[in-house]
C-alpha cells in the first residue's frame, strides 16, 4: 500500500521553524494500530490522516504515544495541504472528535476556528514549581495544567524535569507569562504523551486564548511560543469560538509504504 504523506511546518514563515506535522491522505481508515505506528514511525507530535466522508473530510490525530482530541498545528497542516491541491477553496470544515473545525484562507495566512476551553483556577500543585525549576505564581486548568509565571525570561529560560512532568496526572503542562513584545507567550510539554516538548500549539491556545483575553481585557491577542523552533499565532476570542492564525511551508512530500 502507497500512502501519499506530506510533511509541513505549521505556524511558520520559513523552513526549520513552526511545528511540524506529517499529513497522511487515506482512502478508508486504516486500523488505529496502524495509524498509531505510522505515526510513531514519523516521531514527530502529531501525525493528522485524513479521510473524505460523505460529510466532508474527517481528521485524527496521533502523537508518537496516542490519539488525541484536539490538535491546531496539524490542522493547520492538514489545510495547507488540502488548500494546496484546490488553490480556488476558500474554506475547509474538518469533522472531529473535537467537532466541527474550519479553517479559512485570508491572504497567505490560514485561520483555525477551535472551541475555546476556558481554565477553572486551582489550588497550588504539589511538585510542580519543582519539576518546571521555577516558581508558579498561579495554576489554572482545562484539558491541560496551566502554569502562570512571572515573565518571559522565565518561561524562555525553563529546563523542566521531564521526567516529574510525565508522573503528573494530566493530558500536559503548559506555561504561560505576559509578553514582552506579544501580549502573552507559552511552552507545553507533554511527555506523558511521548511529547517532551511541543514547537507550537494551537490546542493549548484554546484554553491560553480566553485567559488571557479576561485578563487584558481585550479579544485579540498575538502570542508567541518560545520553544526552541518558536512560532507566532494571531489570535481572537469569538464568544464561545476561538481564531488562531498562522502560516505553514511544505517541507516534504513523498509516499509512505506500507
Amino acid at each position: 500500500m502507497r500512502l501519499p504523506i506530506y510533511q509541513i511546518d505549521a505556524f511558520a514563515d520559513r523552513t526549520f521553524t513552526g511545528n511540524p506535522a506529517a499529513v497522511v491522505l487515506l482512502d478508508q481508515w486504516l486500523p488505529e494500530p496502524v495509524m498509531q505506528a505510522i505515526a510513531g514511525e514519523n516521531n514527530l507530535a502529531e501525525t493528522a490522516f485524513l479521510v473524505h466522508e460523505p460529510a466532508g473530510w474527517r481528521i485524527r490525530w496521533f502523537t508518537p504515544a496516542c490519539e488525541v482530541d484536539l490538535c491546531g498545528h496539524a490542522t493547520l497542516a492538514s489545510a495547507f495541504v488540502l488548500f494546496e491541491r484546490d488553490p480556488l477553496l476558500p474554506r475547509i470544515a474538518f469533522q472531529s472528535r473535537s467537532g466541527s473545525l474550519a479553517v479559512d484562507r485570508e491572504g497567505e495566512r490560514l485561520v483555525l476556528d477551535f472551541p475555546s476551553r476556558p481554565p477553572a483556577a486551582m489550588a497550588p500543585v504539589p511538585g510542580l514549581s519543582e519539576a518546571l525549576g521555577a516558581r508558579v505564581r498561579e495554576v489554572w486548568k482545562a484539558r491541560d495544567l496551566v502554569a502562570v509565571l512571572d515573565d518571559e525570561a522565565t518561561v524562555r529560560g525553563l529546563k523542566p524535569d521531564l521526567a516529574a512532568l510525565a508522573g503528573m496526572d494530566d493530558f500536559a503542562v503548559v506555561v504561560t507569562a505576559p509578553g514582552e513584545e506579544a501580549d502573552f507567550v507559552s511552552r507545553f510539554f507533554g511527555p506523558r504523551v511521548g511529547v517532551p516538548e511541543d514547537p507550537v500549539t494551537g490546542s493549548a491556545h484554546s484554553t491560553l486564548v480566553p485567559f488571557w483575553a479576561s485578563r487584558l481585557g481585550r479579544t485579540k491577542l498575538r502570542a508567541l511560543q518560545v520553544s526552541p523552533r518558536g512560532g507566532e499565532l494571531h489570535c481572537e476570542l469569538r464568544g464561545d469560538r476561538v481564531a488562531i492564525g498562522g502560516r505553514a511551508v511544505k517541507v516534504l512530500e513523498g509516499t509512505f509504504f506500507l
